[in-house]
């Protein structure tokens, strides 16, 4: 996936912005002595302004990858960075198929070690880990490790070989340990965080230049427009200030005010234009037009939403060009989110139930549950399987439909209300099935009649306040509230780990993409971007097998068992795949040596095989993954190394390797079928029923009578106890723990065991949602709700 086409196009105009400004400057060095000067001299001044106004209108994340790509542009042009070490700390190969010989480090870590040994800058470093595990163990474990030193003579390196060393060790405190090196190579000015305020800003514009507010949920960054305008005598009452809120033909009313504006020298604020497509053209032109002959204290506000992709972009870009682009950080955090849910509230909102205690208690429990489903998406897939648009109008307006129903009953209908809330004002933006079973998880635990008796924690250590007056649960909040963490929203801690982590990858990945295409990479820089992609295209031409002989295979498979037809399917699916693969390799080929003309999809492949993703043409007849090409395809030969086994007499393997298919609920769907026949059971009465054994793989030499093991799936949420045989809370630092192998069955859903069960989701990756399987039945002691809320689920690939 092209991760730099994510970042949306009013970040990718900043970007650009940026980049050829900064060029443009670094070559005005025409003499070679004075380059390194004139470096010297950007860092201190065009540098910083440049990165200033390109950066202006991005969230932090953002200016993160900003800042991280000028820090190496300076030290490239700098002579101060070694091609090799850099491209290794965008990429971070993996080595695949090693075992960690330290318990404190996955398999992943060290195969990320095994590959960084490979530079001579770097040599020894797993014999270093592995013969001193101790003094390697405190900085892994440290809570902040990008500020611990390296032990024995690895303190010594280079700024940039620690990022390496790092980057394998804890990819999670990426983000941090880039800010500090951008802090040792840049200053401090370019990671402080902006606090402009709107004045500021205001000053910036005049008469030909708007301002352009990217709206971010929970902020209304136009309040400050409102105050700031009667600072200065510009308000609705006094009708120089015109606020226009578009959709349903308002586009007309636009027109008038900037034109009565332009005119006279009022404010005009837009709203929400991106709902107005058709009519942007029209008002790029109408800004350009009053810009030349307007009012001097003419102003033009403009409110859009960033687009979800930059397909769906529609802002035009001379409006973009020709604005100060502003954002407001949304509020981060419990706290933050607590607070300003309380702030839609008043003494007179509390006093206007005749019930007051059970209404305060709910109303507060209302607004931390609607904190926790406005954070808990920082967490990504394991937060929401999929992203939604609450607001503060789900939460408001369930308080009005909660005074109500206490106005209309005399006992609290605790289940009606729980049923309103989740399943209809919150409920109406859920699309997916699990997260409205979240939802409802949260309601369950929050409101219910034991708050009445001060037995609801709806934290750990945070109970649900009694009766106070409004200001007090301000203060309760500053006083009791546990500190950030996922406890407040009933996760896990390894859960941030797993968020922090993804987002260094993006950060690596886009940054990667930003590189220049013609440095040479690899070690001492001697391998040309070219000569990278050809070396990838003969490793995996020379290790990719045969397609199937499919003829041969329909010849041997005389009886078609349901079995037999998932393995036959499979084969097929692996067929077109592996021929995709080797035609795309075959043309790419020829037209690297001129022999065919480079089409689009080659170059889109050409720069998948050197940035070490997965090509989208693969992608498309593949199965879901999120893995880089190189584990990529050591998976694809590990799956196709399975279906040769099974297709060469078509018994079932004593354990089935669930994650190897291309359509898991394929097979599960076999095992139902296969014992229905044998049983002459209806296969729509079958249920499958899941049981988690004591063994590993080596431990079985042949199939069950009925059913099958399988293996291969990972536990994210919490992790399996196998003595015990149920789930409990995860180990410290382990994102996904192995499940041994599990015997799925089917039986009539009459005899199906849900007596102390979780009812688990598995999908094939962590990115969930779309990728859902099935649903097996867990053991568990805890109640069901505890493992929902806290996101558990099995994953066939990680």
């Amino acid at each position: 996936m092209n991760d730099l086409n994510k970042i949306n196009p009013m970040y990718q105009f900043s970007l650009k912005a940026f980049s050829v400004v900064f060029q443009r400057a670094v070559k005005k060095a025409k003499p070679e002595e004075e380059v390194r000067q004139r470096v010297l001299n950007l860092t201190d001044s065009i540098t910083f302004s440049v990165f200033q106004y390109t950066t202006r209108g991005l969230f932090e994340c953002d200016k993160l990858m900003f800042v991280t790509q000028l820090v190496f542009q300076v030290l490239r042009m700098n002579n101060e960075i070694n091609p090799a070490e850099l491209d290794f700390l965008l990429r971070c190969p993996i080595q695949p198929g090693v075992t960690s010989p330290v318990d404190y480090l996955s398999n992943q870590a060290w195969g990320g070690i095994k590959s960084l040994c490979c530079m001579e800058a770097f040599r020894n470093l797993d014999q270093d880990v592995e013969s001193t595990p101790n003094r390697w163990k405190r900085m892994v474990e440290s809570e902040c490790p990008e500020r611990e030193r390296l032990p024995m003579e690895w303190k010594s390196k280079t700024s940039l070989q620690k990022l390496c060393i790092m980057r394998v060790l804890r990819p999670d405190r990426m983000s941090n340990a880039i800010r500090n090196f951008v802090e040792e190579k840049l200053g401090s000015k370019y990671t402080m965080g902006r606090s402009l305020d709107f004045a500021s800003s205001f000053e910036e514009s005049d008469s030909a230049t708007p301002m352009f507010f990217i709206l971010s949920p929970g902020v209304d960054p136009l309040k400050d427009v409102e105050e700031h305008g009667k600072k200065l005598g510009f308000t609705l009452d006094n009708k120089n200030l015109h606020n226009v809120s578009l959709g349903q033909g308002q586009e007309i009313v636009a027109e008038q005010a900037l034109e009565v504006a332009a005119k006279n020298g009022h404010w005009v604020i837009l709203q929400n234009i991106h709902l107005v497509a058709r009519w942007l053209k029209t008002l790029e032109k109408l800004v350009e037009q009053h810009a030349e002959q307007s009012h001097e204290n003419f102003r033009v506000f403009f409110s859009a939403e960033p687009s979800a992709t930059p397909e769906t972009h529609i802002i035009p870009h001379g409006i973009l060009e020709n604005s100060i682009k502003v954002t407001n950080e949304p509020p981060t955090g419990m706290n933050a989110n607590l607070h300003k849910a309380l702030d839609n509230f008043s003494q007179v909102s509390l006093e206007a139930c005749t019930q007051e205690n059970e209404f305060k208690s709910i109303w507060f429990a209302l607004c931390y549950f609607h904190a926790v489903v406005a954070g808990r998406s920082k967490f990504g897939p394991q937060g929401w399987n999929r992203p939604y648009p609450f607001n503060i109008g789900d939460l408001t307006i369930s308080v009005n439909v909660l005074q109500n129903y206490l106005e209309a009953n005399r006992k609290v209908p605790y289940e009606d209300l729980r049923y309103l809330f989740g399943e209809i004002m919150y409920g109406g933006h859920i699309t997916d099935d699990w997260d409205r079973r979240l939802c409802c998880s949260y309601l369950e635990e929050f409101i219910k009649p034991e708050m009445m008796e001060g037995k609801v924690f709806l934290a750990p250590k945070f109970p649900l306040p009694g009766n106070m007056q409004y200001e007090g649960y301000h203060k309760y909040i500053d006083d009791n509230l546990p500190g950030e963490s996922p406890y407040l929203y009933g996760l896990h801690p390894n859960a941030e780990i797993g968020f922090l982590t993804q987002t260094s990858e993006k950060l690596f990945s886009t940054v990667l993409e930003m590189q220049p295409r013609d440095e040479a990479v690899g070690e001492e820089g001697g391998m040309t971007r070219e000569e990278k992609v050809c070396a990838v295209m003969e490793e995996i031409t020379g290790r990719l097998p045969d397609q199937f002989n499919m003829s041969e295979l329909f010849a041997k498979a005389q009886e078609r068992s349901p079995y037999e037809v998932v393995a036959l399917q499979e084969c097929e699916r692996m067929n077109f795949l592996i021929r995709e693969i080797r035609s795309s390799l075959r043309e790419l080929s020829l037209g690297l040596k001129g022999e065919l003309t480079m089409t689009s999809d080659m170059e889109s492949l050409q720069n998948a095989l050197f940035l070490d993703a997965v090509p989208d043409g693969w992608t498309k007849l593949a199965y879901p993954s999120t893995l880089s090409l190189a584990l990529w395809f050591s998976d694809l030969l590990t799956r196709i190394s399975q279906l040769e086994a099974w297709s060469v007499s078509f018994c079932l393997p004593p354990v089935v390797w669930l994650s190897g298919f291309f359509n898991p609920q394929s097979f599960l769907t076999a095992i139902m079928q296969d014992i229905a026949r044998r049983n002459k059971l209806p296969l729509d009465s079958m249920r499958l029923q899941c049981e988690v054994t004591k063994r590993n793989l080596e431990h079985f030499s042949s199939p069950p009578r009925e059913g099958a093991y399988i293996h291969g799936l990972f536990m994210e949420g919490a992790q399996w106890d196998t003595q015990k045989g149920i789930i409990v809370p995860a180990g410290m630092k382990e994102l996904t723990s192995p499940m041994p192998v599990m015997y799925i069955k089917a039986v009539p859903a009459s005899k199906q065991d849900t007596k102390d069960v979780y009812r688990c989701p598995v999908y094939k990756t962590h990115q969930r949602g779309p990728t859902y399987v099935w649903t097996f039945d867990l053991k568990s002691k805890e109640k069901p709700s505890t493992w929902t809320i806290a996101g558990v689920a099995l994953i066939l690939q990680v």
